[in-house]
Formats: C-alpha cells, structure tokens, sequence
C-alpha cells in the first residue's frame, strides 16, 4: 500500500472511529489502539505533507497559530434568545406565539440549554471549511483551526449529506474535565479557572491551536440552518444532522401542547445535577419552519424561540458597604460589595442593587446578612435580606445625594425609578460611557477598541468625546497600559497598546467612517433615540442638519416619533456642545446624510404590503428588500389600510380570511413578480 493509500485509509478509520465514540457513545477499539493508529498518520503526514488533508483527524491536536481571527459574516443572524423564569411568563409566550400564528395547530421541540458557548459550523461538500462565532449575531469571529481541534466535531460528514450545510450548537466544558484541568494547574501552581462556560469561551479565543486541544472541549448541535430541503421541520432537521455523523443531544423532545412542554421542563429541573455539564434552563422553539417565518423576529430575538431559565443557586454573604456607579446616561446604580462568596462556581465581591426603590423594599443596610443570586444576568444581585438578625444595624441606608464622580446633586424626574447626575458634558463616567455606546458594534463598530482601551485613553487625556478618536496618533497611544478588573470583581486584567493593536485601532478609527448615517445618529447615545428610532428618523429627515432643526411638532409626526422621544431630541440639540461636537464629526469625514439608494421602479409606491407565507424564489427579507426596491412599504399585520398580501405556501387560514373580508388584495409570488417586472 503506498504512503498516499495509507493516509487516507487511517484518515478513515479515526473519522470512524471518533463518530463511534463521541456520536454514537459505542467504541470499538480503546484508547490506547486509537493514539497508535493517530501517532502512525501524524508520523506518515510529516514524512509525506503533500498527501496530508486539511481535515484530517491529526489537526484536532491542533498546531496552528492564529494571531488575529478574521471576522465574517453570518449567512443568517444569530440572535440570542428572550428568556423567561416561571410557568405564568411561559403561557405568556405560548398565548402570544397563538395569536400571532392564529391558529393552536403547532408543535414546541424542547431542547436542554446547555451553559456554554455559541458555535456556527459550515460543511462544504461534507468536509469542514469554517467555524464562526456568534460575535454580535451579525458577524463573528472565524475560528476554525481551534474548533478542529474538538473531537466531537467531525471533520467530514458520513451518509447523503447536501453540498453546503450549516449547523449551530454549543461548546462546552464537561463538569468533571473542567475540575481535573483545574486540579492539573493547582498542581503546576498556576491559577485556577472560575467557571466551565468562561473557560470554554477563553479557550476557544486562544491563539494557538494546540493549546486549546489541551482543553478538553465538547460540543452538542442544535440547529440546522442551510440545507437543500426546505421540507424538514425543526425536530426531523436535528433527525437528519444525526445521520451526517453530527453530535446532538438525545434530550431534545417533540411536545405536541403546552402541558408536554411543561412536563419536559419540570422532569429536567429535578435531573439536571446528574448531568455531566451544566445546564440553566430549556430551550423551546416552533417545530414549523414555515410557522417560525411567518412569527419572524424581534430586533434582538426570534419570535418562534424562548428560554426557560431554572431557579438559580442562592448564596448567603455579608453586606460590607454600598458604592454607586454612574452609566452614561446618567443614571446612578447602587452597588453592594460583599465579603467574597462562591456562587455557581465564580467567586463574588459585588452584586447589584438596581435602585433606592429595591434598596427601600429589601430594607438592606451594611453589615447584614444577604441572599445572592445571579438570576440569568451578568452581575449578581441580592435578593434577600435576613431583616430578623439581632446584630443588625439600626439605621436604614439612605441613597446617595450626590454623585459620587463629581459631587453634583442627584435628581430624580417623576415616574422613574433611578437617581440621574445632570453634570452630562463633565461627569468622567457618563463621558467615557458615551464613547464606549459609540465604538459598539451596532454603533460605529470600532472593534479594535473597548471598555478598557477608552478607559486608558481617558486616563492619558487623550479622548474627552467620541470626535476626539479621530484625532489620535500612532505615536501617542504606542505603549500605554492598565489593570482592568471586571464588574462583578472577580478577575483583573491587563489592557495594554502594542504596535499591532495599535495599528488595528487606528485601521477600525478610520473604517468606521463609512457607517451609514443611521449608525452615526444611533452612536451618538441621545437618549431613547436606540436602533429603530435613528433608522426612521434618518429615513424620513435624510441628513443630521434636517433632524438638528426640527421642532417638537414636525418630530412627533414622523412615523412612531412620541413624545417622550421629541422632547430628548430638542433638549439634546440645545447644547451648544453637542452640535460642536457633530461638526467636528462631520469634519472628521463621517456620514452625515442618508446615501439615497436609486430606486428599481415605482410600481409599488404608496403601497402598504404584508407578506406571509414559505415563498419558492425568495426568502422572506429579500422579498421584503425587493419590495422596498419598487417604492412599497412593509407592514406587519393587515388592517383596512394594507393594499396588498403576498401569499405564499403555508400562509395561515386566518390572515387570509380577513384579508377576503377587509377586501384586501391577494397576489402568489408569480403574480407579484410580474407586477414588478
């Protein structure tokens, strides 16, 4: 048998016999003869690198080094999902969900909601081209040569799989791999990781491929997202993932109503300590494809999907003192420092209070003994207070008066629950957050930066508003550095200006200048002006000096500008400082006016449209893109005033009745096709 032969009968055995192991959990040779069989294929692809596949199973002990990972794009958004913490909440949701559909006919699949990290895989003709994480849900980063590395991730796909595929899921740390990794660098007097998910995350990150095959990393798949048939429903497409070889979990359940739902999640509430890894809560999502189009998406989550979060561990500590941050809008949180506790695996130092209402209502005070949980947020919070303890303090705590970065009397407006410092153009806290909403990736998306690099920069005088970033020079950030500790205290690193990161922040500075308009006006953090609300104000005033003069009357009759987001905008422009600092934007070279896009034609003007349905040409936002391209306009639900319904297969019974009844007019896609062509 020659070399080249070799390598690929070996390539096909360990694919095998990974499939066996970490799909089907039924090995059929041990450990020990499958490192043989790997030592002898790494030894002939170092002796013959021109017959070496990229896919082989050698790379999952990695070697590759990644100094900067690419980001890409996601063929399809990858949202987050809303979540829910008791019964009520979920009927909500099922209530909602029937509504909308108009229709009780659907069915939920539950999957388990395992606490790891989001992973988007692409196979193309059955072998593995790339792996990208969620990043902000519109692109991610490109992460390939450390996902190889996973043993539960195949390389190549088995059985009749289509010419591209992708597939979503989780990585994850088993419970007992994370503690033995821990215990391996207690004993070479290393520091220890916090937690499974964050662990998993960081790995993941890690420049060099071999060190992240050290981690002993798995993964579980949960959704398949491009795939040559459009037939299969969410459960028979976790069927058929199965079938290419594909890890996914057996938890995963088709519930036919709401009681199934509730009994799957009730059933895995008691059995999900016995779990090899963590879990916090369920996952429910609408089996149709055609019913999860047909509910679309939120801006931030789909409409068809929700997570049921289980009741979270509680951890008992004392209140050492309270401090209060500053956001940048002002607003003033209460935070609790507590004597360090262990919860859910990460050591605490600190937990939220919200506001002096919660503060009032939990009757908290220094010294006490409180209740922690984390609750499905990022920072803890106290929700409890041992009030019959006799040691207690008997002064209750009275809020801040004053704010704590720069002394200014706090004041609070009627109706809302926090405390505000007005000293908006001055106070460092609002200041510096006000530049880091305008570096977001929804903002101007200057990736290059972040909290900490804004944080330095601040600290050297070098940035007072966002138009100072476009002032900055290679020369003078070259070389700067802090320790930066996290919110909840429990880890500090430290941020520091190299000569490659500096060239990246200078590179993503100059990039951001293309932003649309829309993105400048969202960046610049006015108050209640968030993604929406600057995409239709652009839309409708076409350019920053339009929106700059209008009054109050002119702003709250331009499509679902209230009130409230009038006033905000006026009281915005007033400040001299403000509109100064816009020039200086606009001087810097940033997008002022909207780019008028030339329309394909106007037959659609005027035209109110709905489109509902499983179309065989388009999907739905390209319908929806063609649509606006003609002069039309895209509204959600029919009413008298909607001219047209596209119909496509699938469509609910109950949208087309009232659309006959209001005598609205229903078009297939063929039809809207020749009306537009």
């Amino acid at each position: 048998m020659s070399p080249e032969e070799r390598i690929a009968e070996l390539s096909k055995q360990l694919h095998d016999h990974n499939y066996r192991y970490y799909v089907l959990a039924q090995p059929v040779i041990s450990d020990r003869q499958f490192d043989e069989l790997l030592k002898e294929l790494e030894h002939l692809e170092e002796k013959y690198p021109q017959f070496a596949d990229p896919n082989s199973p050698t790379k999952k002990v990695g070697g590759d080094i990644t100094k900067d990972f690419r980001t890409v794009e996601h063929s399809e958004r990858m949202l987050s999902l809303s979540n829910t913490y008791n019964r009520s909440e979920l009927e909500e949701f099922d209530q909602r969900v029937q509504k909308l559909l108009e229709t009780s006919n659907y069915e939920y699949v539950a999957e388990l909601k395992i606490d790891g990290f989001a992973i988007a895989l692409i196979y193309e003709n059955g072998e593995l081209v790339q792996a990208i994480t969620r990043g902000d849900g519109s692109k991610g980063d490109d992460v390939t040569a450390n996902v190889r590395t996973i043993r539960s991730i195949p390389h190549k796909l088995k059985g009749d799989f289509p010419a591209t595929l992708e597939v979503r899921g989780e990585i994850f740390m088993h419970k007992a791999a994370f503690d033995r990794l821990n215990e391996e660098r207690e004993a070479q007097g290393e520091a220890t990781y916090a937690n499974p998910r964050n662990t998993a995350a960081g790995t993941i990150k890690l420049q060099d491929s071999s060190e992240v095959a050290k981690r002993p990393l798995d993964c579980l798949l949960y959704q398949l997202v491009r795939h040559d048939d459009d037939r299969l429903n969410h459960f028979e497409g976790l069927q058929r993932m199965k079938t290419y070889g594909l890890p996914v979990s057996e938890a995963t359940e088709l519930c036919e109503n709401f009681n199934e739902l509730w009994t799957y999640i009730e059933a895995w509430d008691k059995k999900r300590k016995d779990l090899s890894f963590e879990i916090d809560g369920v996952v429910l999502k609408i089996n149709s494809r055609a019913q999860q189009q047909e509910l679309g998406f939120t801006s931030k989550f789909p409409r068809w999907a929700i997570a049921y979060k289980f009741e979270t561990e509680r951890a008992v500590t004392t209140l050492k003192s309270i401090s209060y941050q500053v956001g940048r809008t002002g607003a003033v949180t209460p935070v609790a420092n507590l004597e360090p506790v262990l919860l859910l695996g990460t050591t605490v130092k600190r937990a939220s209070l919200h506001n002096a209402d919660i503060i009032r209502e939990l009757d908290v005070r220094v010294g006490d003994t409180v209740f922690v949980e984390k609750g499905g947020e990022i920072i803890p919070k106290i929700v409890d207070v041992d009030t019959d303890n006799p040691k207690r303090s008997s002064e209750p705590t009275r809020f801040a008066s004053h704010c704590p970065e720069c002394n200014t009397e706090l004041v609070r407006s009627e109706g809302e629950a926090a405390f505000y410092c007005p000293n908006t153009n001055h106070c460092p806290p609002q200041i510096k957050g006000r530049i880091e909403h305008f570096i977001s990736r929804k903002a101007m998306d200057i990736d290059s930066l972040g909290e900490g690099k804004i944080d330095i920069l601040w600290s050297n005088d070098l940035i007072s508003n966002p138009a100072d970033l476009y002032r900055l020079e290679y020369d003078q950030i070259l070389g700067l550095s802090k320790t930066i500790e996290s919110d909840d205290g429990s880890e500090s690193r430290v941020v520091s200006f190299k000569e490659k990161t500096v060239e990246n922040i200078l590179k993503g500075i100059e990039a951001s200048k293309s932003q649309p308009f829309e993105r400048v006006l969202y960046a610049l953090g006015i108050r209640y002006v968030g993604e929406t609300v600057a995409k239709k104000l652009a839309q409708h005033f076409k350019n920053m000096q339009g929106i700059m003069d209008a009054d109050f009357d002119t702003l709250i009759n331009v499509n679902e500008i209230g009130s409230k987001i009038a006033e905000s905008l006026i009281e915005y422009f007033k400040v001299e400082a403000h509109r100064e600092q816009i020039y200086q934007l606009e001087a810097a070279g940033l997008q002022m006016e909207v780019e008028e896009q030339e329309l394909a034609g106007n037959q659609l003007e005027g035209l109110k449209i709905v489109v509902s349905g499983v179309f065989e040409q388009f999907e739905r936002p390209a319908l929806k893109k063609l649509i606006e391209s003609y002069g039309g306009q895209n509204v959600s639900s029919i009413s008298k005033n909607t001219d047209l319904l596209i119909a496509g297969a699938n469509m609910g019974p109950a949208k087309k009745e009232k659309a006959e009844k209001l005598g609205v007019r229903i078009v297939s896609e063929s039809e809207f096709l020749e009306m537009v062509s």
